[in-house]
């Protein structure tokens, strides 16, 4: 079956075996694949999970599925995975999930959020992107890579790169290097005192044009210019620092400092972060 535009199905071996290996022991455990596409990762899966939850958007590639792999061992899901229920998987399985999948560039962001939201059903999950993208993913503060993407992704578990596969990897083979990542889920919401929609909202206005420095995207916020210069000064962070030389501690320290500011009803936005990350 010849791939569709945005499908690169992925045939190396040894890297098959690396990916299935990082997500642990998964003997008895239940495993959901993302886009399980002809069943290369699938199949190794099936020989060593307890059971997997196979999701595949392409009608014609969940049929093939169901036909090659047997049921008690493998429930093949046709369905998009932003309408997939992690939450009602787990409780059927009586336990958090393991996660693995390829993700599409042009979903990644949707995904990732769907999976944030989703995070008290999961327990980790190994996922293979965009270099570049796995790159934001794992930044640290200082880098040129950390940002919006690295903060909202390290909030809810960290985040590591474990290794990149070259486009021969893949049939056909895109135009770029794909970076595996391990996500282990475990939310420091709680552990920094922070509120978990409006911490990230505020995140996002805080990185909202890494030219500018944070004093201004904060004003461009709707901060007024007295909270922004006592929340500074309170926490020792310098007002001519720009967001990406913030650690998520002082992002933190900053969001619980303008929270009991006058500003904060004028600039904090009560919604979770449902916008593309990328």
């Amino acid at each position: 079956m010849p791939a569709k535009p945005g499908q690169n199905f992925l045939h190396d071996a040894q890297a098959i075996q690396r990916i299935v290996a990082s997500l642990g022991d998964v003997s008895g455990r239940t495993v959901v694949e993302i886009g399980s596409g002809r069943g290369a990762i699938t199949e190794t899966l099936a020989m060593r999970a307890g059971h997997v939850q196979a999701i595949e958007v392409d009608p014609e590639l969940a049929r093939r599925l169901q036909a090659r792999f047997p049921a008690d061992r493998v429930n093949v899901v046709q369905r998009d995975v932003l309408s997939f229920d992690f939450a009602a998987a787990a409780a059927s399985a009586n336990e958090r999930l393991l996660v693995v999948g390829n993700l599409p560039y042009y979903i990644t962001s949707p995904i990732l959020l769907k999976l944030a939201a989703s995070h008290a059903a999961l327990d980790r999950a190994i996922l293979m992107v965009q270099r570049e993208v796995a790159d934001r993913v794992a930044a640290g503060p200082g880098s040129r890579d950390y940002g919006l993407l690295s903060v909202t992704v390290q909030m809810y578990g960290p985040a590591e790169k474990l290794f990149t596969l070259p486009p021969g990897a893949f049939s056909p083979p895109p135009e770029v290097h794909s970076t595996v990542f391990r996500w282990r889920f475990a939310p420091r919401f709680a552990e920094l005192g922070v509120d978990e929609a409006s911490f990230l909202a505020f995140v996002r206005k805080a990185f909202a044009q890494k030219r500018k420095t944070l004093a201004n995207n904060l004003r461009a916020a709707g901060f007024a210019q007295g909270a922004i210069a006592a929340a500074l000064s309170g926490t020792a962070i310098d007002a001519r620092a720009r967001t990406e030389a913030l650690t998520i501690e002082d992002l933190a320290r900053l969001w619980r400092s303008l929270k009991t500011g006058e500003a904060t009803s004028h600039g904090e936005v009560a919604s979770s972060v449902t916008g593309p990350l990328l």
